[in-house]
């Protein structure tokens, strides 16, 4: 018997597994020496009997509430509310359905759409961004040489505004000569240079000057280098279908954002909407004890 409780309380790692048993032990030997109580002595009891009595002592001793006790729904039944809030957040109406609300039908319809919604919109737009690169690759930049690099944004951006980059420098070798033609994206940037950092934007000042290199740092960064030149001449028609489908770009990535920002807001009110759900029912914490929410309205 002792080897068995010795067993029992090596397997299960309790410290206070023997000071629990001992006493359930100490009671039955004397209630069964005694002959009072079911357990009574017999001497020709086999040790088998002796064995589930001890069996008996250490489950009840070692017993974990909520835990293989099936006659006991109301601890079962707070342990899967505790975690709505939590189930909730991971898939909307998780948390409701827990609660054995029937709103989470509303939370897993919008689930279901928002995702939807993103999917789609973010498919069509880069379905439309590779449609208006094609168009900036193929016409616009057609005739300046077969190394066409893809853009950043703001590059295909300015593209629906001008009709040509312009040149980069207008004589090459030696200090760079910007495009002077307003027109030109590249004409356009170095007015806004001239006119931001010198005092007349038409009298050029000493190349040496901080008045010089501050502007033509500032047109170095922004300007259309060549491998990125365009131009639009005589292809009128492609750079307005170039506009729309740029627009129906943008119009597509905006609503997939607004989409995904759906998603997230779903699933924050879906838990704390659980949350509030417990907190009214005084499901609080895991140990089952809450508190009671009462109001009262005046009546006059």
């Amino acid at each position: 018997m002792g080897l068995l409780l010795a067993s029992c309380a090596s397997f299960t790692g309790l410290t206070g597994l023997s000071a629990c048993v001992q006493p359930a032990w100490a009671q039955q030997q004397v209630a069964a020496r005694s002959g009072v109580g079911p357990f009574r002595w017999d001497a020709e009891s086999s040790p088998a009997r002796w064995a589930g009595w001890s069996a008996a002592a250490v489950s009840r001793a070692v017993a974990v509430p909520g835990v293989g006790q099936p006659g006991d729904p109301r601890l079962s039944e707070a342990e899967r509310r505790r975690w709505a809030p939590v189930a909730s957040l991971i898939l909307p109406g998780a948390g409701q359905a827990l609660l054995t609300q029937d709103r989470f039908v509303a939370y897993l319809a919008l689930e279901a759409w928002a995702v939807l919604e993103f999917a789609n919109q973010r498919t069509e737009a880069r379905r439309q961004r590779d449609r208006y690169r094609a168009l900036a690759r193929d016409v616009a930049r057609s005739l300046y040489g077969p190394s066409r690099p893809v853009g950043q944004w703001a590059y295909y951006e300015s593209m629906q505004y001008y009709l040509e980059s312009g040149v980069f420098d207008r004589t090459p070798g030696g200090e760079v000569d910007p495009d002077i033609n307003p027109d030109t994206y590249n004409g356009a940037m170095w007015q806004m240079a001239r006119t931001t950092y010198w005092r007349d934007p038409s009298v050029p000042p000493l190349l040496s000057s901080s008045e010089y290199r501050r502007a033509i740092n500032f047109y170095l960064d922004r300007a259309v280098r060549p491998e990125y030149r365009w131009s639009w001449r005589n292809a009128q028609f492609e750079q307005d279908l170039y506009i729309r489908t740029i627009r129906r770009s943008n119009t597509s990535f905006r609503e997939a954002r607004a989409a995904l920002s759906v998603v997230l807001a779903n699933h924050l009110l879906s838990a704390v909407d659980a949350v509030i759900a417990l907190r009214i029912e005084g499901l609080e914490g895991s140990d089952g004890r809450g508190f009671a929410l009462r109001g009262s309205l005046p009546i006059p």
